[in-house]
């Protein structure tokens, strides 16, 4: 099938010139152009010029045309053309005459043959609209809450397939949204076709013949050979199955493409050894080229759903098609005049025109509109939250003389100075703490920012108030490595700690237990454990959880109610886009420690492929011999047989027994008991141990200044802000400092990713990319997140829908806080909450 110019070509065929060259020739034919006028407008008069004769500038120009690929007839045309304008001025008027309007219409010819004309506009093409009333009720609409078994034409096996992509309801089938959308909408003439797009064509049969396969007698082929204006294509139909062999049904078909008849062809475009074809394309004969399309399919936005095996993509469509006329029955959520000041579809129309969208534009604002109303209910509920939670009694932990008492003294012990960030986050931090509302703040820092020492002040601010503190954080490792860091502030204030965690035996546990409930220990730190029934404060006045995206909302709530309303802290190391941060934490306030501590040595980030691990394991040496240590990061424990990827227990053995058995390398893994995880990080920050083999359990809380050098293996398999936080783990003292990532992947995507990582040392730019190129859940990589159930929004692209939407709430509830005005949206945020607290409980 061959797409080729209509008619006969009878003229060169000239290579097409590139932009450069195409300018270039622009910039020497134009004043050519321009002289021939006004030689003839000034009656052939061989005009001077301000340095020469008009016939000289001709004779010139002509002979030295640019250095471009010219047709092969044009050099010697030029050639003859400058000979005779070097005779001009001994011509009568009539030869002047004849040769200035020969040399004007060469030169227009050949920059018609050049420059590339506009192509041809496609025809209009007019699509039938679907019809209001689609079949499968007879005529009435189905209540939205319907089981979709009660659909005409959905039997008890098509209902269990429905069941199971979780489609009970009529409204159900509703709100699966198309996953994607092939655009058959894009009318093209045969000339304008491209190769990998959908498009659609209108043109005339030329001829058509049907025949059997010679090859395969259960294969029959249509050819309808096309034209339009601007060329002729073939277009191939296959027909699979004995029963179109019959030659009185081929003849049949062949018989509904006459010559003459006027065609629409809609298909993804290809280009196979005959020139370009449509691959599966859709046919439909009109009955003239004004007429309406009746399909489907033709000339639409195709709407693509995500399906199970026995349900068809057509099949699917029907059945949407089928319910469609239910969305007049859908509520309404947003009142009239903020759907114009924000200029919003209704909600019954978004919904139609994702299914069914009539053009990319509709499609937009339909989509905008869904998404807008995703966002609109999770603000509104985080908001709300906030709003509850600052109608709650909290401790008010005005102290006379912090900057004397505890805190004061706290500061002074530090060897160093808080950065103006510390000391800023501290202030915003003490004033919600004077205040008898509950504190909710989220305190974000990148790696080594020292949040930690902030979290502490507030902390001993609650204790000088006559409150006791809580320091929760998700994994054994980083609870001890705060203990053992209160340990070392504590004594000198005369501040009890206690640390308590899964592995804590059961005679000390009571006896915690027995001095948190009497209030005798001031600080608890400690895992989930602290979640636990037992666990009962005397008065707790402050919590502080550590890597708050570890812990969903309902493991913050029942630490909350602990105490009366205790204030709360919660502090993150993976830094969180903003879109991100309003979804999870809209309900909390912002800090940023946005300044690194003096003395920090950039740490130098560079790639290495697998093969180049040498390199890695002698940089270790060099750093070792002056007194450094080294971490050596891999993301599996031991060897998969599903993965082919080197395990942390098998490059342990590797390390200590062939690349340095003169050191000691150490090895740590979260399948360890903990005081074996203890033991190796105690030996590792000693330095008995130089080089420790870990998994990702060191992402987190291992705080060695003397490491220098962190080496992580098949980096492709970590996230990026993960990765960031594993190199924030070195350059912690005053050494400089390395991060080599060894990247196996030939996948030039995560090459891609992890170049990120060697260019910026910027946690939140690394955390924008990483939203962008792995999507929220991968980038919080928890489902326990707390992460807002969003069918049709995208974190990482509709950040300015989430901003309008936040607005808008924040309007809403100011005018209307308990939603009495908004019965709508007040029913559809409790639904939300209810799935919500069901999906708690079954997780």
């Amino acid at each position: 099938m061959v797409a080729q110019p209509a008619g006969d070509a009878s003229f060169q065929v000239t290579p097409g010139l590139d932009r450069q060259a195409l300018e270039r020739f622009l910039v020497w034919i134009r004043p050519l152009q321009q002289a021939l006028s006004l030689e003839a407008d000034r009656g052939f008069a061989d005009l001077q010029g301000r340095k020469e004769h008009f016939h000289s500038f001709m004779t010139r120009e002509l002979a030295s045309p640019p250095d471009i690929p010219l047709p092969g007839d044009v050099p010697e045309r030029l050639r003859v053309l400058a000979e005779g304008f070097a005779d001009y001025p001994s011509h009568n008027d009539a030869d002047r005459r004849r040769q200035v309007t020969v040399a004007r219409q060469w030169l227009h010819a050949l920059r018609q043959r050049l420059e590339p004309s506009a192509p041809m506009a496609p025809p209009r093409l007019k699509v039938a609209q679907p019809s209001s009333t689609a079949p499968g009720f007879s005529g009435s609409t189905p209540s939205l809450d319907a089981p979709l078994g009660q659909v005409r034409g959905i039997g008890p096996k098509l209902a269990e397939r429905l069941a199971s992509l979780g489609l009970l309801l009529v409204r159900d089938l509703l709100l699966h949204y198309p996953r994607d959308y092939v655009d058959y909408s894009a009318l093209r003439r045969i000339e304008a076709l491209v190769p990998g797009e959908t498009a659609t064509i209108v043109a005339t049969v030329r001829r058509c013949h049907g025949f059997t396969s010679p090859r395969n007698p259960n294969l029959s082929i249509i050819e309808l050979h096309l034209q339009d204006p601007t060329g002729r294509i073939k277009v191939t139909r296959f027909l699979a199955g004995k029963r179109f062999s019959n030659p009185s049904y081929l003849h049949g078909q062949t018989r509904q493409y006459p010559n003459g008849a006027t065609v629409a062809v809609s298909g993804l475009v290809k280009d196979g050894p005959y020139g370009l074809s449509f691959q599966d394309p859709l046919v439909e004969v009109m009955e003239s080229a004004q007429a309406p399309l009746r399909s489907s399919r033709i000339g639409r936005l195709l709407p693509v759903y995500p399906l199970t095996e026995g349900l068809t993509a057509d099949r699917f469509r029907a059945l949407v098609a089928r319910v469609l006329p239910a969305v007049r029955l859908w509520p309404e959520p947003l009142p009239r005049e903020r759907r114009q000041a924000r200029q919003l579809l209704s909600r019954d129309k978004a919904l139609v025109a994702i299914h069914q969208p009539e053009s990319s534009e509709q499609l937009q604002q339909a989509r905008h509109r869904l998404v807008f109303d995703e966002f609109l209910l999770l603000q509104l509920g985080l908001m709300q939250r906030r709003a509850a939670l600052r109608q709650r009694p909290a401790p008010s932990l005005r102290c006379a003389s912090d900057r004397d008492g505890l805190m004061g003294r706290f500061l002074e012990l530090l060897p160093f100075e808080l950065t103006g960030a510390q000391q800023r986050v501290l202030a915003e931090i003490e004033r919600d703490l004077d205040r008898p509302e509950p504190m909710a703040r989220l305190v974000q820092g990148d790696v080594g920012s020292g949040k930690t020492v902030v979290a502490v002040a507030a902390l001993l601010k609650a204790i000088q108030a006559g409150w006791q503190g809580a320091m929760m954080a998700p994994t054994e490792v980083l609870a001890e490595q705060h203990y053992r860091s209160l340990c070392t502030w504590m004594p000198p204030l005369h501040v009890t700690v206690e640390l308590l965690t899964g592995s804590t035996p059961q005679k000390q546990r009571r006896r915690i237990l027995a001095d948190v409930a009497s209030g005798a220990c001031k600080i608890l730190v400690g895992t989930h454990a602290l979640l636990e029934d037992p666990v009962g404060f005397e008065r707790l006045g402050l919590v502080v959880v550590d890597e708050q995206h570890r812990f969903g909302v309902r493991q913050r709530n029942q630490l909350l109610g602990k105490g009366l309303q205790p204030h709360l802290l919660t502090m993150t190391a993976t830094p969180i886009p903003r879109t991100l941060a309003l979804s999870l934490h809209g309900d909390l306030d912002v800090s940023q420690i946005d300044e690194l501590p003096p003395g920090r040595t950039p740490i130098k980030t560079a790639m290495l492929s697998g093969s180049s691990r040498d390199e890695a394991y002698q940089l270790i040496r060099d750093e070792v011999n002056k007194g450094q240590r080294a971490y050596v990061v891999l993301p599996l424990v031991e060897d998969s047989e599903k993965m082919d990827l080197r395990s942390a227990v098998e490059v342990h053995r590797q390390l200590a027994e062939e690349v340095f058995p003169d050191l000691h390398v150490g090895l740590l893994h979260g399948r360890l008991a903990s005081a074996d995880k203890q033991s190796v990080i105690r030996s590792f920050a000693a330095g008995d141990s130089q080089v420790l083999v870990s998994t990702t359990v060191v992402e987190v809380g291992v705080d060695v200044p003397e490491a220098s050098v962190m080496v992580i293996d098949h980096a492709d398999r970590f996230g990026l802000a993960q990765l960031h936080q594993l190199r924030g783990r070195v350059g912690r003292g005053a050494a400089a400092s390395h991060c080599l990532l060894i990247n196996d992947s030939r996948n030039p995507l995560a090459r891609q990713r992890l170049e990120v990582l060697v260019q910026s040392t910027d946690g939140f730019e690394i955390a924008e990319m990483d939203l962008r190129l792995r999507g929220p859940g991968q980038v919080l990589g928890t489902r326990q997140s707390g992460l807002p159930d969003l069918a049709l929004a995208s974190l990482a692209d509709d950040g300015s829908v989430l901003e309008e939407a936040r607005e808008e709430a924040a309007d809403i509830l100011a005018q209307d806080p308990e939603l009495q005005d908004h019965a709508v949206l007040k029913r559809l945020l409790e639904e939300q909450r209810s799935r919500v607290t069901s999906a708690a409980q079954l997780n």
